[in-house]
């Protein structure tokens, strides 16, 4: 049963599980208000609310704030799941973009769209699919285009294979 659980849970390809590869990678972020640092949101906790400690939250009023995670190595990643803000704020996760390549240039935020994230409602968890299906890439970016812009991510998880091929060999 318990299997089953996590079958569900996960996004499978070729009938296995994939795993969230963002638990083992390093995060970052344009700037980090408090204690919220880049690295709560890939803890594996989808507690949405702020003050618990569980989500990353760049400075207020930012310009294009970001967020990256290195997956330390390139990834055929199928997709990202983003957790919402659930005790306030919800709409300023509204016009987001991820963004995923191998590349840092402009901090990795010049990395081919792979989804752009019109609305998630507060405390939810979503799901992106990458326009065309999969995506390759090491860096994984969630960037917010504007003025005037606060990032709080709740919890970041990416699905992926290793890009050689077959993860489970039968």
């Amino acid at each position: 049963f318990l299997f089953l659980y996590f079958f569900f849970l996960n996004v499978s390809y070729t009938g296995y599980p994939l795993p969230n590869v963002a638990l083992k990678g390093e995060a970052t972020q344009s700037s980090t208000l408090s204690f919220a640092t880049a690295s709560k949101a890939i803890d594996g906790r989808r507690n949405s609310f702020y003050s618990d400690g569980f989500c990353s939250h760049t400075a207020k009023d930012e310009t294009n704030p970001w967020w990256r995670v290195d997956l330390q190595r390139s990834f055929t990643i199928t997709a990202v799941k983003v957790t919402n803000r659930g005790d306030c704020c919800a709409e300023r996760l509204d016009g987001a973009e991820i963004r995923i390549g191998n590349s840092l240039e402009n901090n990795g935020n010049n990395n081919p769209r792979c989804a752009s994230i019109s609305h998630i409602n507060a405390g939810k968890t979503y799901t992106f699919q990458c326009d065309g299906g999969s995506m390759e890439g090491r860096f994984v970016n969630v960037f917010l285009p504007g003025q005037k812009k606060t990032l709080t991510l709740c919890e970041v998880e990416v699905y992926a294979a290793p890009q050689n091929g077959n993860q489970n060999p039968r």
